[in-house]
């Protein structure tokens, strides 16, 4: 297996949005968000799947870094590492969600201003207009 610390960012990220790609993978992050648990519990929790479908879903959210495992005796607890999730929030959700939310701003301060303006005007306006 690759370990993360070996891969390069843009291949770390790639990973995790490969790992975020399946349903079943986010059901099982949305199980885990609470609290670890073991893979026995995410197989019951699971019925639709036999436990080898079950390990190779960890075995890619554990690729990618978005699983810890710890094992205790014969049990494999699985616990959820949101640090992943958060460098992907950092690098691309924060930044386009600022700039919709300043485009937001921009267009709310100029029907403020003009409200018999027109909208395919204020929306040019919003686009163009520097940052007051």
């Amino acid at each position: 297996m690759l370990y993360s610390y070996n891969m390069s960012p843009e291949a770390r990220q790639d990973a995790v949005f490969k790992a975020l790609a399946a349903p079943v993978r986010r059901r099982i992050l949305d199980d885990l968000r609470d609290s670890p648990l073991t893979t026995g519990a995410l197989c019951i929790r699971f019925p639709e799947l036999d436990r080898c479908s079950v390990m190779q879903h960890l075995g890619v959210l554990e690729a990618a870094d978005l699983v810890i495992v710890e094992r205790r005796g014969r049990e494999r607890w699985n616990h959820l590492n949101p640090l992943p999730i958060h460098d992907i929030h950092e690098r691309w959700i924060g930044p386009h969600a600022a700039r919709a939310v300043e485009r937001l701003a921009r267009l709310k301060r100029a029907l403020e201003r003009s409200p018999a303006v027109s909208a395919s005007s204020v929306r040019a306006k919003a686009r163009l207009t520097p940052e007051e």
